[in-house]
């Protein structure tokens, strides 16, 4: 199938980690994604390593793999005046164009928003950046860590509040490419009704806040601030990782009154002890429940653990390294695992898009998600065949 955006054409100006996931999200769902890089080494990701794979051309990076399959690779310099004929032609053909450049940079080159409009006013435009286009501090630089910082993020990441700690992998920059991606298709939609494009903003900034959920309203609501305090729920009790007999662990959920009943059924301990019997009272209470379940645990391996959790129907799982989570037969059932052939490479196993799709007819259900997916691309391997279909 060839994807529910089949037919639109996105120009991908954007390079690292957040713009580029836009694009790869659009191009997963169908787009026509054509990534627009620097002659002198394309994406800065390309050089971000190890791990690199090496290929008789030299290596490629598996960072960039991470961000850029189902896209065609084009080189442009934007100071040359016939590559920046070349843009121009593309972005009147293009249905989206993706910049993450500092706020001001698109315009220096001589592609504003109102040079874009007139060229082609059913564009939109995605623009990224680190901290808002505008604002106090509108051009500031936008990296991962420092917006997970300046965001809150670390302050409720990591054992304590003494030792803030970064997520394990660069989420300010993919929220914000799902933003950007969620915001292009909401002005494609408009588009239809209105048949003019619109440009959309979001920041690193604007990503991290719009994850903060319920530790955002505890403090603009109640005042709390709230600060890391490690595997366990800042709300909710017992809910994290307990530790179990051989050094193991496993994580549990008691999401409800219920949920502690079953818990404490399977492992003869009483529901209604003083200071227990409430969610509010076992938050107050918080490292008397672990005390309590980690001493009842602490004979229990964690595979009989889980066993005997999920036969109290009380939610629970394992903490897996990436090599079990790929090894595992639930990921590949849903399709999170896909092989691809890469120019230089040859047979790549990649992480896989996180949507499916299916149509409901008489006879149920039938998937219609796409299957077949294209290798991140090698720098310039698009050249010849953009330029021939321009001038044509």
């Amino acid at each position: 199938m060839p994807g529910p955006l089949d037919g639109i054409l996105v120009v991908d100006l954007t390079r690292a980690l957040a713009g580029p996931h836009a694009g790869m999200m659009l191009g997963d769902l169908g787009a026509r994604v054509i990534k627009v890089e620097t002659p002198d080494g394309g994406d800065d990701s390309r050089g971000w390593g190890p791990p690199f794979v090496d290929t008789p051309d030299g290596r490629e990076s598996t960072y960039f793999f991470s961000a850029n399959r189902n896209k065609e690779s084009v080189t442009l310099d934007l100071k040359d005046d016939g590559d920046k004929a070349l843009l121009t032609e593309l972005v009147r053909r293009a249905d989206v164009l993706l910049e993450n450049f500092r706020p001001g940079t698109l315009a220096k080159l001589g592609f504003g928003t109102d040079v874009l409009a007139g060229l082609n006013p059913r564009l939109v435009t995605l623009a990224i950046s680190g901290f808002g286009h505008d604002g106090p501090e509108g051009g500031r630089a936008g990296y991962d860590q420092i917006a997970q910082g300046e965001g809150g993020l670390m302050s409720l990441t990591g054992p304590g509040p003494e030792d803030p700690q970064k997520v394990g992998v660069p989420i300010s920059d993919l929220l914000a490419g799902m933003y950007g991606a969620y915001g292009v298709l909401a002005a494609l939609l408009e588009r239809e009704r209105t048949g003019r494009g619109q440009v959309v903003r979001t920041s690193l900034l604007a990503a991290v806040v719009g994850v903060h959920a319920y530790q955002g309203t505890a403090y603009t609501v109640a005042g709390q601030v709230n600060r890391a305090q490690g595997n366990h729920h800042p709300s909710i009790a017992p809910y994290g990782l307990f530790h179990c007999a051989g050094g193991g662990s496993v994580q549990l959920s008691c999401g409800s009154e219920g949920l502690w009943r079953r818990l404490c059924a399977e492992f003869g301990l009483d529901p209604d002890a003083p200071g227990l019997a409430t969610n509010g009272e076992r938050v107050a209470r918080r490292q008397e429940v672990i005390e309590l379940l980690e001493g009842v645990f602490a004979d229990i391996p964690a595979e009989e653990l889980l066993a005997r959790l999920s036969a109290a129907g009380v939610p629970a799982g394992k903490v897996r390294t990436l090599d079990d989570v790929y090894a595992w037969d639930q990921l590949e059932s849903q399709g999170l695992k896909i092989a691809v052939e890469h120019a230089t490479a040859g047979p790549l196993t990649l992480p896989g898009p996180p949507l499916r799709f299916f149509a409901s007819g008489p006879d149920g259900e039938t998937e219609t998600t796409r299957r077949e997916h294209a290798a991140p691309p090698v720098l310039g391997s698009s050249n010849e065949a953009i330029r021939a279909w321009l001038s044509s």
